[in-house]
């Protein structure tokens, strides 16, 4: 079986380990969602990565509801990013950009007031992050079927707008509670037409988006994550397993470069070890190269990939701290742990100050 530190084809991406930087929300950039030179410094300090996942990055004004989260809709926003691609392209490295549309998570003082669209009129559970402090959700409205073709019409010019920046891919986040995860599960979509009810209803919007995707970045360059175990942020589905792997098996015809599962790992997400896993009925419908996230450390991570579990693993609160994580995981070299005070906050302190190994070893 592959080890960590062997090379692995994600499509068209050639990527020299199987070490994947999962995409971490960090809030670091510039007033109209713009990145910037701290965030390429950022990425580029983790070029190490056989590849690198974006942080979360939104397809439209419409769709980004989160204080200082990129985006990729204006000129601006396609300039800024150019910064980190050459700087990760410029250090070996192989970066991707993840596209979101957060749906019913926007809050209405992003939107001038109007309310956010999901797949029906329901409202998400806790607070948004606004630019004057934490609010409770307000209802969405329900995303009309006329308003769909230029849904895709976003994605398209997203991936458009990526590749431009100089990006090796894009994926679709599908997961974790947003617009399209909100479409996959029947908790979230109460709609009766050919968006809602069965579980082939509720992946057609996947499924539409990956399409438009593609035929801008073609489908080796495109992929995927889903988060198909238990709630998150109000979202759930009373049986998961029927919709899950069908998002996959469509995913897999489609073609695209790899598919990307959070899911609850070895200790389960934040304490939680009661949730089953899906990825074994998603690992037999899709037949490409499967990323598992959540949880894993160097050991259990070669332990997915020794059973035949995954093909690759992405790891996020690690790389946190550990800009040169695959060393030290080569190396058996402890971990820097992070600064969960410093994960959103402004500027440089726990974001790109954090040691490299040989940094820690002659600052000792």
């Amino acid at each position: 079986m592959p080890t960590l530190f062997d090379p692995i084809s994600l499509g068209a991406i050639e990527a020299p380990n199987r070490i994947l930087m999962a995409p971490l929300t960090r809030g670091r950039a510039s007033p109209g969602h713009v990145a910037n030179d701290l965030m390429a410094t950022y990425y580029t300090q983790r070029a190490a990565a056989g590849l690198v996942i974006t942080e979360a990055t939104g397809i439209s004004r419409q769709g980004l509801g989160w204080p200082a989260a990129p985006g990729v809709w204006t000129e601006a926003q396609v300039e800024g990013w150019k910064q980190t691609t050459a700087g990760v392209h410029e250090a070996g490295g192989r970066i991707i950009l993840q596209m979101w549309h957060m749906g019913r998570l926007v809050h209405p003082d992003y939107l001038d007031g109007e309310p956010p669209v999901s797949a029906s009129a329901t409202t998400a559970p806790g607070h948004a992050y606004t630019p004057t402090g934490k609010k409770d959700y307000e209802q969405a409205r329900a995303l009309r079927l006329d308003e769909i073709p230029g849904l895709l019409d976003d994605y398209a010019k997203a991936t458009r707008n990526a590749l431009e920046a100089g990006f090796d891919g894009v994926q679709i986040h599908a997961a974790n509670g947003y617009l399209i995860d909100q479409f996959l599960r029947d908790g979230s979509n109460l709609r009766d037409d050919e968006y809602g009810g069965s579980p082939d209803n509720r992946t057609r919007l996947l499924a539409e988006v990956a399409e438009a995707v593609i035929r801008e970045a073609g489908a080796d360059r495109t992929s995927v994550r889903l988060s198909p175990n238990g709630e998150t942020q109000g979202v759930d589905d009373s049986d998961p397993e029927s919709v899950f792997p069908l998002a996959a098996e469509k995913l897999n015809d489609l073609g695209i470069g790899f598919l990307e599962l959070r899911e609850p790992g070895p200790d389960g997400t934040f304490g939680r070890t009661d949730v089953p896993k899906l990825s074994p009925l998603i690992r037999k419908a899709f037949t490409g190269p499967l990323v598992l996230n959540s949880d894993y450390g160097s050991e259990d991570g070669q332990a997915a990939l020794d059973a035949g579990a995954a093909d690759a693993i992405s790891f996020g609160r690690p790389f946190l701290a550990n800009p040169d994580l695959p060393h030290r995981f080569r190396a058996g070299l402890p971990l820097n742990e992070s600064n969960m005070a410093t994960w959103y906050t402004p500027g440089p302190e726990g974001y790109t100050d954090y040691p490299f190994a040989e940094e820690a070893v002659a600052a000792e």
